[in-house]
This record gives structure tokens, sequence and C-alpha cells, in this order.
């Protein structure tokens, strides 16, 4: 067995040892066709107050920028969902959200996935990022096998559905590619487009961020929501999974077995009459290691507001 193919085996076998659902394999080369459908989504403001989107353009679409001398871009998809439900009179919070942030999740399992290939392969260059860098994560999941671009934007497993994080490591190795998905299974499925409360799938796979939930209730700035949308946030307080929610293919999603991603009892039980209760102190004490510290408090009060409009 050459180098190439038992490192190949080995980086698979601990990114399942790790806890990642999936691992997938793509030879690092510029994204051309993913460059062309991003300037044009640029170009007609769909990123909204999300300016980093805009920068770092040459990086984004060429991972050779972002790793001098790459040759592999190695994507990890790692399961978040959950059967927990919040009380009927909890503001909605997003999934992905219930537990511990993500990003110290994921990047803690990045760099021992990276320190077990340095320690075992040899020291080798190489990064890993968990939406911390310009990086088209979904478009190298797809290149890499591992499911298609939905309507909703979202990636989507076969076997996994969409409640997925995606983690890319991107490195000097040589290794065995796998072949990309080429294939979409929305077939004339339009679920997603009609449930959205906003109308933010403006066409498949074409996201106005200027309407999306998850962006107005996260990302945006702004110390109100746009009265026009105020009416159409559906209870959500933080993000927004309702196009997730009505997908076919999350009849496949299973229960995450991720301790840290276990809901914060709060998620779950406060009212909305609690949360307009709770002090800033108390939110900051209690959502510490929470990914609701990235809207902040004030974000988190104008949000309330919103939904009760």
């Amino acid at each position: 067995m050459s180098n190439t193919v038992a490192n190949t085996h080995f980086i698979k076998n601990e990114a399942q040892r790790l806890g990642f659902n999936s691992c997938g394999i793509a030879i690092a080369a510029p994204l051309d066709d993913d460059a062309k459908r991003l300037e044009k989504w640029l170009k007609k403001d769909y990123h909204s107050g999300m300016q980093y989107m805009a920068q770092n353009f040459d990086l984004r679409i060429n991972p050779t920028k972002l790793v001098p001398g790459a040759k592999s871009v190695i994507t990890l998809l790692f399961n978040y969902y959950t059967i927990e439900k919040q009380s009927i009179y909890a503001p909605k919070i997003a999934k992905y959200a219930y537990g511990i942030d993500y990003h110290y999740v994921i990047k803690e399992k990045l760099n021992e996935l990276l320190y077990a290939i340095n320690t075992n392969i040899g020291i080798i260059n190489g990064r890993g990022f968990v939406d911390s860098a310009p990086v088209l994560e979904r478009s190298w999941a797809v290149k890499s096998g591992l499911g298609w671009i939905g309507k909703n934007g979202n990636l989507i497993s076969k076997s996994s559905g969409s409640f997925l994080f995606i983690a890319t490591l991107i490195s000097d190795m040589e290794l065995i590619p796998d072949i990309p998905f080429n294939t979409n299974h929305c077939g004339t499925c339009t679920r997603c487009i009609d449930a959205c409360p906003t109308q933010a799938i403006v066409s498949p796979k074409e996201i106005d961020a200027n309407k999306c939930i998850s962006y107005l209730s996260i990302e945006l700035k702004d110390a109100i929501i746009p009265t026009a949308l105020q009416t159409k946030m559906d209870g959500w307080m933080f993000g927004c999974d309702v196009c997730q929610d009505v997908c076919p293919w999350n009849k496949f999603s299973k229960p995450n077995t991720e301790p840290k991603f276990s809901p914060f009892p709060e998620i779950l039980n406060l009212s909305l009459y609690e949360w307009e209760q709770l002090s800033e102190e108390a939110f900051n004490k209690t959502f510490k290691n929470s990914a609701l510290k990235r809207t902040k408090w004030k974000g988190i009060e104008r949000n309330l507001k919103a939904i009760k409009t």
C-alpha cells in the first residue's frame, strides 16, 4: 500500500474515531464555478451586512492561496441533530445553538486530528477551519462526495440530512480524492421555499440574507430589525430551522451523541417573559460558552422585541 493510500485511510479512520460522521477529500484547486456564483450573489447585495463575504475573494475561491502549497482539502461533517424540544412558551432557538458553542467543540476535534496526523504521518503544513476563514465549506463538501446543496442553500447528505456542522482541513498532503457528488436529490420539492416565513429563498440555492431570519437574529448589527420583517420572525429569537425542519431528507437525521451538545436547560425551558426579565449579567454568565453570545445581550433584547410585534 502506498503512503498516499495509507495516509488517506489513516485520516478517515481518525476522523471517525473523533466522532465525525463523514470525511471526504478533494484536490485543492480554484473553485471557478463557485467564484462566478459568489460574484453574482454579492452584486445583488444578498450578503447584506456580512461585508466579510466580499472580502478576501481570491482566498475564498482558491485554497492554495489560503494555505500555500495546499494539495488536499479534507471536509468533515459533524451531526448536531437533537430530538430535544423547547417548551411551547420558549422563544425559538436554532438546534445548532442548544449546547456549547460548536466552534469550541469542532475546533478541538480538528486540532486533535491535526495532532494525530503530525504525530503518525509527519509534520505537515495544514490549517483547520470552522467558520473562521474565507472557505466555501459546502462547495468543498460537494467536491468531496459528501452531499449536494439543497434549495435552501444547505448541504444535504443522503444518509444524515442537513443538521450538520462542516469543518475543513486544508493541507499540503497528497491524498486520494473522493468522487464529487454530481447529482441533486431535491427534485421538484419546494417545501423549504414555500415554508420560509420571510421568503428569503429567492430561487433554488439563492438566499437573500436581507430577509433571512438567521441573519436578522444573529448577524444584523442594527439596533432594530426592519419593521416589515418584525411580524414575520415567527417566534425565532436566535437563528431559524424552518427550512431544515420541513426538508424530507431530515427524516434520516439521528440524534447526535456529543455530550457537549446537550441543550442548556434554560434554552429549552425559559419562557418569553423569563427571557425579558433576564439581566445582561445573568445572560453572560449562563451562556458564557454558548453560541448565543454571538449576538450579544443587546441583540437578544432586540430580537425579543421583534418577536413580540
